[in-house]
This record gives C-alpha cells, sequence and structure tokens, in this order.
C-alpha cells in the first residue's frame, strides 16, 4: 500500500505522540516512511527520540523553499520561472515528481533520517514558527513547502507519508486538508476535543475525505460511550494511558514491541483503516482538487502577489497517479 497520513487535533490533545507512534509501528513492520512535522508547535523530532539540539539541527522545508521550487518545476512550460509558484501550484507535463524511496536534491536539504526500532524514517520538518510568522507570508511559505511537496508527491506499493498538521483554517484555505489518503482526528472526550472533529468534518463534507477520530486520553467505558455519541461511526479506535509513552516523554523510551497490548492493537487498527482506503484513490479527483484550489488561491491573492496569470500553469491534459513517468 502507499499512502499519505495526516494527523489533525487541536493543541495538547496529544496528536504529535500519536503520530510518532503510528510512525514507529510503521517503521518496525519494515516499511520504507517519510515523516513530515507541519505543526505550528514542532514537537515531532522530539516524539520520535531527538534530543533538543538534534531537533534544532533539522533543516527547516520553510527555508529551502526557492530550492524546492525549482526543483519541482522541472523543465515545465506552463511555468515560467519560481517566482510565480506558489503553494497550490499544481503539477504538469515537465514537472519533478518525488518519490518516497528515491533520492532527490528537496530530501539532500530538507530530510533528516531517525533511526527507530526496526528501521529508519525520513524526517522533514517546516522549521519553528515565532509569533512574528503567523498570518503573515512567512507563515505560508513555511506550511507552503509542505503543500508543494505532497501535490508533487507520487508515493509507491508499500510506502507511508505521515504528516503531523495543524487542524486549523491555513490547510482549509489552501486545500491542503484534500491531499490525504486518510486523515486521522485526535479528539480528547471533551466538548472541544469533539468541536474540532465537528468543524473538520464540515469543511471536508464536499471534498471526499476519508476522516476518522481516534479518541485519546480516554480513562473508562464512560468516555467511550461519550464519543460513540457525538462522532458516531467515525470513532476508529481509543487509546488510553501509557507508561511505555511516558518513559518516551521522559526521553527513556524502552523497545518499541513493549508497547501496551491495547495501544499497540490501536495502531494495528490505524494501519488497516489506512490501507483499506487504497482501493478508494481517485487521482483524477486528486488533480480536479488541486486545480480547484489552485484557482481559487490565484484569485484570491497570487495573481496578484506574482503579478502572473496563475491559471496559465494548469495543464489541463495532467493527471496526477503512480504511473506519471519522471521526466528527464
Amino acid at each position: 500500500m502507499n499512502m499519505k497520513i495526516a494527523f489533525v487535533g487541536k493543541g495538547g490533545s496529544g496528536k504529535t505522540t500519536l503520530s510518532s507512534l503510528f510512525i514507529r509501528h510503521l517503521a518496525a513492520a519494515g516499511a520504507p516512511v517519510v515523516a513530515v512535522d507541519a505543526d505550528i508547535n514542532q514537537h515531532l523530532g522530539p516524539a520520535l527520540g531527538l534530543d533538543e539540539t538534534e531537533a534544532e539541527a533539522l533543516p527547516a522545508m520553510g527555508e529551502q523553499l526557492s530550492l524546492i521550487k525549482d526543483y519541482l518545476r522541472g523543465h515545465n512550460p506552463r511555468i515560467a520561472s519560481a517566482a510565480t509558484m506558489i503553494k497550490t501550484t499544481p503539477p504538469g507535463e515537465g514537472s519533478r515528481l518525488v518519490r518516497v524511496r528515491e533520492p532527490n536534491p528537496v530530501y539532500d536539504a530538507c530530510a533528516r533520517p531517525v533511526e527507530l526500532d526496526g528501521g529508519a524514517v525520513r524526517l522533514m520538518v517546516t522549521g519553528p514558527f515565532t509569533e512574528a510568522d503567523l498570518g503573515v507570508s512567512c507563515y505560508h511559505s513555511k506550511t507552503g513547502a509542505v503543500e508543494l511537496f505532497l501535490n508533487h508527491l507520487v508515493d509507491g506499493p508499500d510506502e507511508y507519508v505521515v504528516v503531523d498538521m495543524t487542524a486549523g483554517s491555513d490547510s482549509f484555505a489552501s486545500g491542503m486538508f484534500t491531499r490525504f489518503d486518510i486523515t486521522f482526528l485526535v479528539a480528547e472526550p471533551t466538548r472541544k476535543g469533539v468541536s474540532v472533529y465537528r468543524q473538520y468534518k464540515e469543511y471536508a463534507r464536499d471534498f471526499g475525505v476519508a476522516l476518522k477520530v481516534v479518541g485519546n486520553k480516554v480513562q473508562g467505558q464512560e468516555d467511550i460511550d461519550f464519543l460513540h455519541s457525538e462522532v458516531g461511526d467515525d470513532l476508529l479506535v481509543t487509546v488510553g494511558h501509557s507508561d511505555w509513552v511516558r518513559a518516551m516523554e521522559k526521553g527513556r523510551p524502552p523497545r518499541f514491541d513493549l508497547l501496551e497490548n491495547p495501544n499497540s492493537r490501536a495502531l494495528h487498527a490505524l494501519k488497516a483503516a489506512t490501507d483499506a482506503t487504497y482501493e478508494l484513490r481517485d487521482w483524477e479527483r486528486y488533480t480536479r482538487q488541486m486545480v480547484h484550489f489552485h484557482l481559487k488561491n490565484a484569485l484570491s491573492w497570487g495573481n496578484e502577489r506574482t503579478g502572473a496569470d496563475l491559471a496559465a500553469q494548469i495543464d489541463p491534459g495532467f493527471v496526477l497517479g503512480e504511473g506519471v513517468a519522471a521526466p528527464v
């Protein structure tokens, strides 16, 4: 299976912890994994076992935006220059696509291997956000680097790309929330936890987004019943207290195969749900949605920002998919 997976949720929900456990689970099964930290709060590196110095040394995708654009543009005649690319620019004939296992300049500049039980994963991060970034172009360039990467990604069989991202409005405006085969929304059994779910469900309704809820910090049947009553069949699994996670948060994780059985079963359920969506893949719809959000962003700010007609970047005959040949 080859899948793109998003973990979303409000701050403090345990989203990053769960995404890091899922990444460890995939790596332990021997699957090639690219892990991407696209959250405003950059915590995925430490959750995967990096110390503070190692996490701070990770290269920021946002700082490599020019390189990313130059590489992905390739020889696409519809894109005059990297300067006219925005975060929603879709690929077309002549664009360079990226694949999970390959070496390429984007990975050289932005990805670093992280050793886990059972194998290594590639980790990419947007880079730390400051208060000055929020609401301005710097913030968009950081998440925009991730979006361009996803727009040009062709993931092959038995490969996984796991993105730890916020549940915020920026991913809705740009269309990044449609880039995934499945989205896991991590929710605590509280009114606030399920309100984030309702907002996401509402935005995603018209776009065929596969959304499943992972109930976290669940302490008993009453919490499970509450989540069932609020989210219904979208509740996939629930996760409770974990001594393994407590040890990991202290920087002393035991071997991953010592994770508690109920939590290990929950991770198996996440992988099974992920793999089941492979048969539902619709590359034409995926490409159509890219075009939809690109036109929307072009009209609202992109044309003015770049001084170009960004609708001309769309290649009407191009459909992204596993059979697309890479340009020389």
